[in-house]
């Protein structure tokens, strides 16, 4: 409501929209964004927001304080990686660098495990994070099929336990079996380890391009200050139109009684209106106002 974004007509053209949000923080890499359209698609993961948010303050910080550009190297040093919000970990550092530099890159996200020793002298594994796009019941099939199939072996019985306290999927050994073993065959056949491809594609001023992580950060920054400089402007020309109406009013209260007068001798509103106006050189806007 403060022309603070373009509007464009919608699909039938029977009303406008925004063309974009006036998002108060980087949402597009706070919580991420995939999709497919023809021939480009983009796929970039979501990140911890209170990093987005420094490395937003130092861009700022560098341009107004130190009167410099930032660097990339400066960002990544803030935004360590990806954040997801099913957890698991993120194994390496090469991919979420590649990503980070080019746009494009490869990341290894893996299950959240730990091996217990049961007192029957049997192993468990417990997982308890599971890497992100990842279908918890789909995974436990997967696993169940594989060891149908005879395809991984050492797995006696696999059971979700996971409540309202969080995930927790037991996967119980057989007493032959060597628990790190198990688990590493687990990583390379099961969803348990995934990668997430990254591709850092989005829209700039109508036209797709690949963003590196400085990029991303640096386009959200010149959005906010067009955002503000045109709610300021918005919020300027509102204060001089009534400043320009209170100064008419100022000169009716000086000039009451010839005002009246005016007013009475009319013979309608309109030549009252133009009468003032030559008089004491009011705009139109500011005879209504008295008027």
């Amino acid at each position: 409501d403060k022309d603070t974004v373009d509007w464009d007509p919608n699909f039938d053209e029977s009303r406008k929209e925004p063309r974009v949000l006036p998002s108060r923080f980087p949402n597009l890499l706070v919580n991420g964004s995939s999709g497919i359209a023809v021939g480009m698609a983009t796929n970039i993961p979501p990140h911890n927001l209170r990093e987005v948010i420094a490395a937003v303050v130092r861009i700022i910080d560098n341009e107004v304080e130190n009167d410099r550009e930032t660097d990339i190297e400066e960002l990544m040093d803030i935004v360590k990686g990806p954040d997801f919000p099913t957890g698991a970990m993120v194994i390496g550092k090469r991919g979420i660098e590649e990503a980070y530099r080019t746009g494009r890159g490869k990341i290894k996200v893996r299950a959240v495990t730990d091996i217990e020793a049961m007192p029957n002298g049997k192993s468990r594994i417990i997982v308890s994070e599971i890497p992100y796009m990842v279908n918890k019941a789909e995974m436990i099939k997967k696993i169940a099929d594989l060891i149908n199939e005879k395809k991984i072996e050492g797995i006696s019985y696999i059971n979700d336990e996971s409540d309202r306290n969080g995930m927790r999927i037991i996967v119980i050994l057989k007493h032959d079996a060597v628990a790190s073993v198990v688990l590493n065959t687990l990583y390379k056949n099961t969803p348990l380890q995934t990668s997430f491809a990254v591709n850092n594609i989005a829209l700039v001023n109508g036209r797709p391009m690949m963003l590196n992580l400085l990029d991303l950060v640096r386009h959200f920054v010149e959005h906010r200050h067009d955002v503000i400089v045109r709610r300021t402007r918005f919020d300027l020309a509102k204060a001089e139109k009534r400043l320009h109406i209170v100064l008419g009013l100022l000169i009716a209260q000086d000039n009451i009684d010839e005002i009246i007068h005016i007013i009475r001798a009319a013979k309608n509103p309109d030549l009252a209106k133009q009468a003032m106006m030559e008089r004491f050189s009011l705009s139109d806007a500011q005879a209504s106002a008295i008027i």
